[in-house]
Formats: C-alpha cells, sequence, structure tokens
C-alpha cells in the first residue's frame, strides 16, 4: 500500500486529489486548475457575447460568480474533462444510455471518477486489483472484484454521478509493482473525521489514565508512609519486648544463683524475694564462703590457700571449684536465657512481617 500515491483532504481540493489519485502523482496543482476554470468562464463569456454584449442575458452573465470555480477551492466537471485531456483522457457518464448500451463489465474498465454534490474522489485499478482512493479517507481502500459492482450501485443509490474514464492512463510504480504481486488488507481505512474524533477520544482516555495514575501514586506515597509508620512501631514494641526479656533474665540468673547458695547449705543467707543488684549478690556469695571457710579452720583442717583475686582467705581449691562451677552454670544459663530471647525476638519480627 506504501507504493500507491494517495492525497489527502486539504480544504475543498477534493478535485485536484482526485486527478492526482487517478493520475498516481502531483499533476495538478490549484494554480494550474484555476488556470483552466478562468480560460473555461473565458470561453463561455465569448459565447454569450455573440448574442450581444448590451443583452440581459450578456449583463447577468457577467454579474454571476464563476460557475467553474470559487474561493473553497471547488473546480467544475468541465475543468477536471479538460483536465484530463491533456493526458488523452474521456469522461463518460457511466449511467448514460450510450455507455450502457455498450455491456461493459466494470471490473473490465481502469479506473472511474465519482462525484457527490461538490466533492470528487477516484476509484482505479492498480495492477490487478481495485482501490477506493477517496481523500477522505485516511488511506486506500481495498475493494474486490466482487465487490466493485455493488460498490458502484450503491455510489448512484446514494446519489453521486459516475464517470468512466476511457484512455491510456500514465505509467506508475504502484501499477508496475501490483502486477506482480497482490496485496491484502486487514483494516478498511477510516474516514478522516471518524480518524480524528478516534484520536481525540483516545487523548482523552490518555489523560484519565494520567489522572488515575496520578492519583494512584498519591495513595502509594501514603500506603508507604503507613508501612513506615507500622514497621516502626514495630520495632518499638520489639525493643520494649526485649527490654522486658532482659529484666527476666536478670531475675532469672539472680534466682539461679540463690538457688545454688541453698543447695550448699540450709542455713546460707535467704534470698529476698525481691530483685537484687550484682554486687549485693556477689557480697552475700563472699560471706558464704567466709563463713564456710571458718568452720573447717576450727575443726582443725587445713586452711585454704588464698584466692589470687580480692580477698587473699575467701576461698580454698574446693570452694574456688564450686565457684567456677557456679560461674560455669551462669553463663550456660545466660547464653540459655539469650537464646531464648532472640528465638522469641525472631518470633515477633515474622509474625509482625506476615501481618
Amino acid at each position: 500500500m506504501e507504493s500507491i500515491f494517495h492525497e489527502k483532504q486539504e480544504g475543498s481540493l477534493c478535485a485536484q486529489h482526485c486527478l492526482n489519485n487517478l493520475l498516481q502523482g502531483e499533476y495538478f496543482s490549484p494554480v494550474e486548475l484555476s488556470s483552466i476554470a478562468h480560460q473555461l468562464d473565458e470561453e463561455e463569456r465569448l459565447r454569450m457575447a455573440e448574442g450581444g454584449v448590451t443583452s440581459e442575458d450578456y449583463r447577468t452573465f457577467l454579474q454571476q460568480p464563476s460557475g467553474n470555480m470559487d474561493d473553497s477551492g471547488f473546480f467544475s466537471i468541465q475543468v477536471i474533462s479538460n483536465a484530463l485531456k491533456v493526458w488523452g483522457l474521456e469522461l463518460i457518464l457511466f449511467n448514460s444510455p450510450e455507455y450502457q448500451r455498450l455491456r461493459i463489465d466494470p471490473i473490465n474498465e481502469r479506473s472511474f471518477i465519482c462525484n457527490y454534490k461538490e466533492h470528487w474522489f477516484t476509484v482505479r485499478k492498480l495492477g490487478k486489483q481495485w482501490f477506493n482512493l477517496n481523500s477522505l479517507l485516511t488511506g486506500p481502500e481495498l475493494i474486490s472484484d466482487t465487490y466493485l459492482a455493488l460498490f458502484l450501485a450503491q455510489l448512484q443509490q446514494e446519489g453521486y454521478s459516475i464517470f468512466v474514464v476511457k484512455g491510456d492512463l500514465p505509467d506508475c510504480e504502484a501499477d508496475q509493482l501490483l502486477q506482480m504481486i497482490k496485496v491484502q488488507q486487514m483494516h478498511r481505512p477510516k474516514l478522516i473525521g471518524e480518524e480524528l474524533a478516534h484520536l481525540k477520544e483516545q487523548s482523552a482516555l490518555k489523560a484519565d489514565l494520567e489522572r488515575v495514575l496520578e492519583a494512584a501514586d498519591g495513595s502509594g506515597i501514603f500506603d508507604e508512609e503507613e508501612d513506615e509508620l507500622q514497621r516502626a512501631l514495630a520495632i518499638s514494641r520489639q525493643e520494649i519486648d526485649m527490654e522486658d526479656e532482659e529484666a527476666d533474665l536478670r531475675r532469672a540468673i539472680q534466682l539461679s544463683m540463690q538457688g545454688s547458695s541453698r543447695s550448699m547449705c540450709e542455713d546460707g543467707p535467704q534470698a529476698s524475694s525481691t530483685d537484687l543488684s550484682s554486687e549485693e549478690l556477689r557480697k552475700r556469695r563472699e560471706a558464704y564462703f567466709e563463713k564456710q571457710q571458718h568452720q573447717q579452720q576450727e575443726v582443725g583442717r587445713p586452711g585454704p590457700r588464698s584466692h589470687p583475686r580480692e580477698r587473699p582467705t575467701t576461698s580454698s581449691g574446693g570452694l574456688g571449684s564450686s565457684q567456677a562451677g557456679d560461674a560455669a552454670r551462669e553463663e550456660d544459663m545466660l547464653r540459655t536465657a539469650v537464646t531464648a530471647s532472640l528465638e522469641t525476638a525472631k518470633g515477633n519480627l515474622k509474625a509482625e512481617r506476615k501481618k
């Protein structure tokens, strides 16, 4: 289809588009067609003057506008016919008795020119296929051989005048190319007005879509801010939980150490039900160990060796071993409590993410 010359409508220059689409090239311009129209006007004036330049008919003729052209770009059938004579082409009315007596099948012709009121367009055979080259269409419209006669009959019913173009048309690239191949048309071209309306509709839909997307982007920002707030709240709750777990861990360690002291001696210092600081717990353990050492010295047992840290008489070898056991148990309990705390924090985080 790209090789087919097709002028689209500009103003009211449909006669120019009709001729150029017929001849498949920019053969005529408005200036050239205007020159032909002026020539026809002058010929008509001379004929009217033969009846006398003082006659009423002549004066009326001079006052009337040209019948061959107007300011909008319209040109009459006489202008089109004279333009085609330059190329040795002739127009014959399709439904005239003269042509109908010939009984020629439309598919055996080469081209037609159709006119309704002030609009002209060409139907032409290129290669072995027919095309509607109406300048009001967005492109050439393929017409099958079986549909051609029906198409022309439909135009006649709508009030169109149809002219058969007789003579040899100038050679063109599209005709030569389409002699070798056939084209297929998946979508028929639309009228230019329909295409413009379609484009306006698409533009309106695009504008609506952009507004929707802008609104969606705004709500997306709000959603992101809400998500960030929820994440901050979740982190805050986790920190509070971890602080509570740390407090529980400290209490568990203290109670564990108090339980160890009770197992060593029933009359040892009793733990308070309230939380004790690490310094208080250390002092109580040292007091207990000193009491045990003093009792051993009274019964004549070998005195304990000095402990290398803080107080020389605090611990013996056996009590040092006991202290080491207590420290190991405390470390194990600390690791267990920390592990449990981490597992709890992980569980809470997973639950928040699922929400």
